[in-house]
């Protein structure tokens, strides 16, 4: 039994000598369903692999390896070469990478990508001087990631864009400041004097004394040609559409918050009370009706049964 054991021992052992004269151990790399060839030491080989992974370059991130390779062991005939430098290879050409770039954005929106952090910045600190005492910005940076590299060259275009969105943004904003500016020169007690009555030119302001009244003159006279129609100068509810003494015929609009709008000496009237109208509705015509001396829009404003001059709102 001995001797049977000692002649399968050896008989193995020359088995193992004559495999080994002729055969390699080595790790056969397979990627997906293929193999792709041989390698000699799978732990240099993986270190060569994660070096594709992890290269150092500006502004990369990683890189993705769709498919990473899988190891088994095996026996290959000597002649056989391994080609670890053909399977990176093919490992690099499967792989894709992946960058960090820098958008600046403003009011939330991306109005420029950069491949340097430090430009993004730069363009946000020059941006921010430029424009402080004009807006406050809304301007930041917000990471991208993504396979697109930009190379240095787009810094001076990407700055320009920037600096092209907010030089509109702050002639917007100053269009802006200067319509609500507009408005509030024309906003009466929270009532917005949207539109000028009638186009003509002022024959009589307020306060005015003059030989056709006994006091001071209650709001402005606008000389226009008769039948020229007259318009709501904001929103509000007609309250009397009548004759009435000095005034004439004249139309009386509660426009809210104690405002009222009068129009006198009209030669028609095409509203009547009750109604609704809003700024830029004709309820009248000019004419020359009452305690007047000639064709004329006699305007009006009081607050809280008070008059006021008309022309801090309209006709300045």
């Amino acid at each position: 039994m001995i001797r049977l054991i000692n002649i399968v021992a050896i008989a193995l052992f020359i088995m193992i000598i004559i495999i080994l004269f002729k055969f390699n151990l080595v790790c056969e790399v397979k990627i997906g369903e293929e193999t792709v060839g041989y390698i000699s030491d799978k732990n240099e080989f993986e270190t060569k692999v994660n070096e594709i992974i992890n290269k150092k370059e500006e502004a990369k991130l990683y890189t993705i390896i769709e498919n990473m390779p899988e190891y088994k062991l095996t026996l290959v005939n000597k002649d056989a070469q391994t080609n670890e430098d053909v399977i990176l290879a093919k490992l690099e050409e499967n792989s894709e990478t992946t960058y960090k770039l820098y958008a600046v954005t403003l009011d939330g929106e991306e109005k420029a990508v950069l491949a340097s952090l430090e430009e993004a910045e730069k363009i946000v600190d020059e941006m921010t001087e430029k424009y402080e005492d004009d807006i406050e910005l809304d301007i930041g940076i917000t990471d991208i990631i993504t396979t697109d590299k930009k190379d240095e060259s787009t810094v001076k275009v990407a700055k320009a864009d920037v600096s092209e969105e907010i030089e509109n943004k702050v002639e917007e904003l100053e269009k802006e400041i200067e319509e609500q500016k507009e408005i509030e020169s024309h906003t009466v007690k929270g009532v917005y004097l949207e539109v000028t009555p009638v186009s003509g030119i002022i024959t009589s302001r307020f306060g005015n004394r003059e030989s056709i009244r006994t006091s001071g003159h209650t709001g402005l006279d606008i000389a226009a040609p008769a039948g020229t129609p007259i318009k709501a100068a904001a929103d509000g509810k007609v309250i009397f559409s009548g004759y009435s003494g000095g005034y004439g015929y004249v139309v009386k609009l509660d426009n809210g918050n104690g405002v009222q709008t009068y129009y006198g000496h009209c030669s028609k009237l095409y509203v009547s009370s009750g109604e609704k109208v809003e700024a830029g509705d004709v309820i009248a015509a000019v004419g020359s009706t009452g305690n007047s001396t000639g064709n004329h829009l006699h305007f009006e404003v009081r607050v809280n049964g008070i008059e006021v001059n008309p022309q801090k709102y309209l006709y300045n």
